[in-house]
């Protein structure tokens, strides 16, 4: 307001020439002058006013401006902080790849190595089988020799009791023939039976 009105006090005075000024009298132009001077500290007021508003903003931007400074500083650490991580997980990686590479040839290696293992154990195993299986057949046919001395062992001996029977049948008596009690008769001198048995006994002797 105190503006408008000096502005239109200016236009007044500037509008108006020598001769209107020269007209008034010495109080209106003292009453004029008051005003002037009024409005003027007006301005004045307004202007300290302004000024001290404007320090006050300054003030308070001054103090965002050092914050944000503040706030730059700590994002900049905290870049360089992650850039260092960063360039340690880089290399942890690179490592890691370099790591499993290895791992992967090693992995073939030992597949390679464990195939040729396994094929050379599946042969044995063959070997083995085929081994056991040769076994078998031999136990079979150890086990039908082995029946079959059992029956001729069986066999030759009551063949040799026979024998015993016609020996002690010439120690007690004679050449001639002696009835056994089955209605059969023996020589003295060695039947063709005897003969037999006694080939069977040393035959079984011998397999033994």
């Amino acid at each position: 307001m105190s503006k408008n009105s000096v502005e239109g006090s200016k236009e007044d005075l500037s509008k108006m020439t020598e001769d209107d000024l020269l007209r008034w009298n010495k109080e209106e132009l003292v009453k004029r002058l008051k005003k002037v001077e009024n409005e003027k500290m007006n301005l004045m007021v307004e202007h300290s006013n302004l000024m001290k508003d404007v320090n006050r903003r300054l003030q308070v931007h001054l103090h965002e401006i050092r914050g944000l400074k503040e706030v730059n500083q700590k994002l900049q650490d905290d870049n360089q902080e992650l850039r260092e991580l960063c360039c340690f997980l880089d290399d942890d990686r690179q490592k890691g790849k370099k790591l499993s590479r290895e791992w992967q040839r090693f992995g073939r290696h030992t597949a390679g190595v464990m195939w040729k293992e396994v094929g050379m154990y599946q042969q044995k195993l063959k070997e083995l089988e085929a081994k056991q299986e040769s076994l078998l057949r031999e136990n079979v046919e150890l086990k039908e020799i082995v029946l079959m001395l059992d029956e001729e062992r069986n066999g030759a001996g009551s063949r040799s009791s026979i024998d015993s029977q016609a020996s002690l049948t010439n120690l007690n008596g004679g050449s001639g023939t002696r009835d056994v009690g089955d209605g059969s008769s023996t020589s003295s001198a060695g039947s063709p039976s005897a003969v037999m048995v006694g080939k069977n006994i040393i035959g079984f002797g011998i397999h033994i």
